[in-house]
Protein backbone atom coordinates (compact mmCIF):
# COMPACT_ATOMS: atom_id res chain seq x y z
CA UNK A 1 0.00 0.00 0.00
CA UNK A 2 2.96 2.18 0.47
CA UNK A 3 4.21 2.11 -2.81
CA UNK A 4 0.58 3.04 -4.31
CA UNK A 5 0.52 6.08 -2.03
CA UNK A 6 3.31 7.39 -3.11
CA UNK A 7 2.33 7.07 -6.69
CA UNK A 8 -0.57 9.07 -5.59
CA UNK A 9 -3.18 5.70 -6.38
CA UNK A 10 -5.63 4.80 -3.44
CA UNK A 11 -7.90 1.32 -3.49
CA UNK A 12 -11.23 2.62 -3.38
CA UNK A 13 -12.30 -0.13 -1.59
CA UNK A 14 -10.40 -0.36 1.07
CA UNK A 15 -11.37 1.13 4.29
CA UNK A 16 -9.26 3.81 4.66
CA UNK A 17 -9.54 4.94 1.47
CA UNK A 18 -11.23 8.60 2.10
CA UNK A 19 -8.81 9.13 5.06
CA UNK A 20 -6.05 8.31 2.24
CA UNK A 21 -7.08 10.11 -0.40
CA UNK A 22 -8.40 13.08 1.39
CA UNK A 23 -4.40 13.63 2.78
CA UNK A 24 -3.19 13.45 -1.11
CA UNK A 25 -6.11 16.21 -2.33
CA UNK A 26 -5.19 17.97 0.99
CA UNK A 27 -1.11 17.69 -0.25
CA UNK A 28 -1.90 18.70 -4.13
CA UNK A 29 -3.90 21.51 -3.50
CA UNK A 30 -1.68 23.13 -0.71
CA UNK A 31 1.53 23.13 -3.41
CA UNK A 32 -1.03 24.33 -6.29
CA UNK A 33 -3.00 27.49 -4.53
CA UNK A 34 -0.46 29.67 -4.70
CA UNK A 35 -1.90 33.26 -6.07
CA UNK A 36 -4.64 31.68 -7.20
CA UNK A 37 -7.89 33.48 -6.23
CA UNK A 38 -10.61 30.41 -6.77
CA UNK A 39 -10.75 26.52 -6.88
CA UNK A 40 -12.74 25.28 -10.09
CA UNK A 41 -13.47 21.47 -9.42
CA UNK A 42 -14.24 20.56 -13.26
CA UNK A 43 -16.29 17.32 -13.35
CA UNK A 44 -16.24 15.62 -16.85
CA UNK A 45 -18.62 13.15 -17.81
CA UNK A 46 -22.29 11.88 -18.94
CA UNK A 47 -24.81 10.27 -17.58
CA UNK A 48 -26.06 8.63 -20.41
CA UNK A 49 -23.06 5.51 -19.57
CA UNK A 50 -22.76 3.79 -16.59
CA UNK A 51 -18.91 3.97 -16.84
CA UNK A 52 -18.50 8.01 -17.94
CA UNK A 53 -20.37 9.48 -15.30
CA UNK A 54 -17.78 9.12 -12.47
CA UNK A 55 -17.49 13.02 -13.13
CA UNK A 56 -21.01 13.68 -12.85
CA UNK A 57 -21.91 11.81 -10.06
CA UNK A 58 -18.78 13.48 -8.18
CA UNK A 59 -20.15 16.80 -9.29
CA UNK A 60 -23.46 15.69 -7.53
CA UNK A 61 -21.89 14.32 -4.49
CA UNK A 62 -19.76 17.09 -3.97
CA UNK A 63 -22.56 19.85 -4.43
CA UNK A 64 -23.85 20.01 -0.98
CA UNK A 65 -20.38 20.73 0.07
CA UNK A 66 -18.60 23.20 -2.12
CA UNK A 67 -21.48 25.84 -1.17
CA UNK A 68 -19.70 25.99 2.56
CA UNK A 69 -16.91 27.45 0.79
CA UNK A 70 -16.62 31.17 -0.85
CA UNK A 71 -14.15 31.00 -3.38
CA UNK A 72 -14.94 27.60 -4.47
CA UNK A 73 -17.10 26.15 -7.47
CA UNK A 74 -18.43 23.66 -9.27
CA UNK A 75 -18.78 22.81 -12.60
CA UNK A 76 -20.46 19.29 -14.12
CA UNK A 77 -23.32 17.50 -12.07
CA UNK A 78 -26.07 15.14 -13.76
CA UNK A 79 -28.17 18.10 -14.06
CA UNK A 80 -25.57 19.59 -16.04
CA UNK A 81 -22.87 17.37 -16.89
CA UNK A 82 -19.35 18.48 -19.28
CA UNK A 83 -19.10 15.83 -22.04
CA UNK A 84 -17.63 16.05 -25.26
CA UNK A 85 -20.56 17.87 -26.69
CA UNK A 86 -20.32 21.21 -24.22
CA UNK A 87 -16.61 20.89 -22.85
CA UNK A 88 -15.74 23.81 -25.18
CA UNK A 89 -18.39 26.56 -24.17
CA UNK A 90 -17.85 25.49 -20.49
CA UNK A 91 -13.79 25.98 -20.71
CA UNK A 92 -14.90 29.29 -22.93
CA UNK A 93 -17.01 29.92 -19.72
CA UNK A 94 -14.27 29.15 -17.41
CA UNK A 95 -11.71 31.61 -19.29
CA UNK A 96 -14.71 34.61 -19.28
CA UNK A 97 -15.69 34.54 -15.60
CA UNK A 98 -13.08 33.11 -13.28
CA UNK A 99 -9.81 35.26 -12.88
CA UNK A 100 -6.97 32.83 -12.05
CA UNK A 101 -8.71 29.57 -10.71
CA UNK A 102 -6.82 26.61 -10.02
CA UNK A 103 -9.15 23.92 -11.81
CA UNK A 104 -9.73 20.75 -10.28
CA UNK A 105 -10.26 18.49 -13.05
CA UNK A 106 -11.93 15.14 -12.20
CA UNK A 107 -12.98 11.97 -14.98
CA UNK A 108 -13.16 8.46 -15.47
CA UNK A 109 -10.56 6.22 -17.05
CA UNK A 110 -9.86 2.60 -18.14
CA UNK A 111 -6.59 0.79 -17.14
CA UNK A 112 -5.13 -2.30 -16.25
CA UNK A 113 -7.65 -4.88 -14.91
CA UNK A 114 -5.87 -4.68 -11.79
CA UNK A 115 -6.34 -1.30 -11.31
CA UNK A 116 -10.37 -1.22 -11.69
CA UNK A 117 -11.73 0.81 -8.57
CA UNK A 118 -8.60 2.85 -7.83
CA UNK A 119 -8.62 6.49 -7.82
CA UNK A 120 -5.28 8.54 -9.33
CA UNK A 121 -4.28 12.35 -8.26
CA UNK A 122 -1.61 14.47 -9.80
CA UNK A 123 0.12 17.89 -11.07
CA UNK A 124 -1.56 18.52 -14.97
CA UNK A 125 -4.13 18.57 -16.94
CA UNK A 126 -6.70 16.07 -17.67
CA UNK A 127 -7.00 14.75 -21.42
CA UNK A 128 -10.51 13.51 -21.77
CA UNK A 129 -11.68 11.43 -24.42
CA UNK A 130 -8.68 9.88 -24.56
CA UNK A 131 -9.96 6.31 -23.47
CA UNK A 132 -12.57 6.08 -26.34
CA UNK A 133 -9.98 7.70 -29.15
CA UNK A 134 -11.60 11.12 -28.83
CA UNK A 135 -9.38 14.60 -29.30
CA UNK A 136 -11.00 16.92 -26.64
CA UNK A 137 -9.13 20.12 -25.02
CA UNK A 138 -7.15 19.31 -22.42
CA UNK A 139 -8.30 20.97 -18.62
CA UNK A 140 -6.78 21.21 -15.42
CA UNK A 141 -3.85 22.11 -13.23
CA UNK A 142 -4.77 18.88 -11.03
CA UNK A 143 -6.55 15.97 -12.28
CA UNK A 144 -8.31 13.17 -10.65
CA UNK A 145 -9.01 10.07 -12.40
CA UNK A 146 -10.46 6.57 -11.48
CA UNK A 147 -10.30 3.52 -13.29
CA UNK A 148 -13.55 2.13 -13.83
CA UNK A 149 -12.95 -0.79 -16.54
CA UNK A 150 -10.39 -2.33 -18.38
CA UNK A 151 -8.80 -0.82 -21.35
CA UNK A 152 -7.91 -2.38 -24.95
CA UNK A 153 -11.05 -3.01 -26.72
CA UNK A 154 -14.89 -2.18 -27.59
CA UNK A 155 -14.15 0.94 -25.05
CA UNK A 156 -17.37 2.22 -25.83
CA UNK A 157 -18.95 -0.83 -25.05
CA UNK A 158 -16.74 -1.28 -21.80
CA UNK A 159 -18.40 1.92 -20.51
CA UNK A 160 -21.82 0.77 -20.85
CA UNK A 161 -21.19 -2.30 -19.10
CA UNK A 162 -19.56 -0.57 -15.95
CA UNK A 163 -20.88 -1.42 -12.66
CA UNK A 164 -22.74 1.33 -11.15
CA UNK A 165 -22.28 0.30 -7.53
CA UNK A 166 -18.30 0.94 -8.17
CA UNK A 167 -18.50 4.29 -10.12
CA UNK A 168 -20.86 5.01 -6.88
CA UNK A 169 -18.18 4.43 -4.37
CA UNK A 170 -15.59 5.75 -6.37
CA UNK A 171 -17.37 9.11 -6.51
CA UNK A 172 -18.71 8.75 -2.75
CA UNK A 173 -14.46 8.31 -1.98
CA UNK A 174 -13.41 11.50 -4.16
CA UNK A 175 -16.10 13.91 -3.48
CA UNK A 176 -15.53 12.98 0.51
CA UNK A 177 -12.12 13.47 0.27
CA UNK A 178 -12.09 16.38 -1.50
CA UNK A 179 -14.73 18.18 1.31
CA UNK A 180 -12.37 16.48 4.39
CA UNK A 181 -9.41 18.40 2.24
CA UNK A 182 -11.03 21.69 1.93
CA UNK A 183 -12.39 22.19 5.29
CA UNK A 184 -9.02 20.91 6.88
CA UNK A 185 -7.41 23.55 4.57
CA UNK A 186 -9.69 26.32 5.27
CA UNK A 187 -9.35 25.56 8.92
CA UNK A 188 -4.96 25.79 8.92
CA UNK A 189 -5.51 29.27 7.04
CA UNK A 190 -8.02 30.15 9.74
CA UNK A 191 -5.50 29.31 12.74
CA UNK A 192 -2.60 31.47 10.65
CA UNK A 193 -4.95 34.11 10.33
CA UNK A 194 -3.82 34.97 6.71
CA UNK A 195 -5.42 36.15 3.85
CA UNK A 196 -8.18 32.61 2.06
CA UNK A 197 -9.93 32.01 -0.94
CA UNK A 198 -12.40 30.71 1.56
Amino acid sequence: MTNLFENNYIDSKSPSAVLDFSKLVHQHIRNNINNKKEIIFFCIGTDRSTGDSLGPLVGYKLAPYISSYENVHLLGTLDDPVHAKNIDVKINYLEMFHENPLIIAIDASLGNIDRIGYINIRKGSIKPGLGVNKVLPEIGDISITGVVNVAGMMEYLVLQNTRLSLVMNMADVIARSINIALFQLKDQITKRGTRSIF
